[in-house]
């Protein structure tokens, strides 16, 4: 929104920085370390990884939280009440698509190509930006915040959270709410 349709935003608060999929990019490999944390989507891009997701929904999912976010001590009730939106009929279909998709292995939904290709061009943000980064987050880009700053051109803030991984608003809420309020004073 803020990227395409700056006049309806008045701040933006980004979780790992400038986050516009590049598809051409992602065709090119990252260093191992980084391919290692991503995986899941290489086992989504096949059909035994579509039926694993299916059968273990509730188990690949809670093994996803422990690995993206090491630190995070979340509790049975919590992670039911987000479970509960795995028994979608639809959940496994969207997710599987989208990894798909991010690997330039499945076609987007074709109304949406000219939106696409704007995106594509990755256009700057203008609006005020917050930019937080976890720590722990495994894929929190190589170099932080300076490696997207450019991406960035109306006031902006860079902030590195210690010890939270991929799940920023549950494991550092006051953090999370904090850049929010702080973005809208930007």
């Amino acid at each position: 929104m803020a990227a395409l349709w700056p006049e309806r935003c008045k701040a933006l608060v980004s979780v790992s920085g400038y986050l516009i999929t590049d598809l051409e990019a992602s065709r090119e490999p990252l260093p191992p370390a980084a391919e290692h944390a991503w995986w899941y989507q290489y086992y989504f891009a096949t059909e035994r990884g579509r039926l694993g997701l299916e059968r273990h929904r509730d188990a690949f999912v809670r093994l996803l939280w422990k690995n993206v976010s090491p630190t995070w001590d979340f509790d049975d009730a919590t992670f039911e009440r987000t479970a509960a939106a795995f028994t979608n009929p639809d959940w496994v279909p969207i997710v599987i698509h989208n990894y798909r998709w991010r690997l330039s292995l499945a076609k987007g939904e074709p109304r949406y190509d000219a939106v696409e290709r704007r995106l594509a061009a990755a256009p700057r943000i203008a609006v005020p930006t917050i930019t937080l980064d976890a720590e722990l987050d495994p894929f929190t880009p190589a170099g932080g915040g300076a490696s997207y700053r450019d991406r960035f051109t109306g006031a902006y803030e860079h902030r590195t959270l210690q010890g939270v991984g991929h799940n920023v608003p549950q494991e550092a809420p006051e953090a999370f709410a904090r850049a929010v309020i702080d973005a809208d004073r930007l």
